[in-house]
C-alpha cells in the first residue's frame, strides 16, 4: 500500500466520515511496541508481515514455555 494512500471510515454516530491516513499508519513499525498480541495477530492475519506470525494457540489456557 502507498504511503499516501488515505481512506474514509464511517464512525458510528458521526453523520461524516472520518479520513484516515491508513498508508503512513501501516507503514510506520514504530507502532508494533503499543499492539497487544490480539492485535497483532489480526494484522498478521491479514498480511501484515512486520506483525510477525500469529502467536500458537495454547493448550488448555496455559501459555506456552
Amino acid at each position: 500500500m502507498p504511503r499516501g494512500t488515505v481512506i474514509e471510515v464511517a464512525v458510528d454516530g458521526e453523520a461524516e466520515s472520518v479520513p484516515v491516513k491508513l498508508g503512513v499508519w501501516i507503514s510506520n513499525k514504530s507502532r508494533k511496541g503499543r499492539l497487544d498480541t490480539d492485535q497483532l495477530a489480526a494484522l498478521a492475519k491479514l498480511g501484515m508481515d512486520w506483525a510477525g506470525p500469529p502467536p500458537a494457540p495454547s493448550l488448555s489456557g496455559r501459555k506456552q514455555p
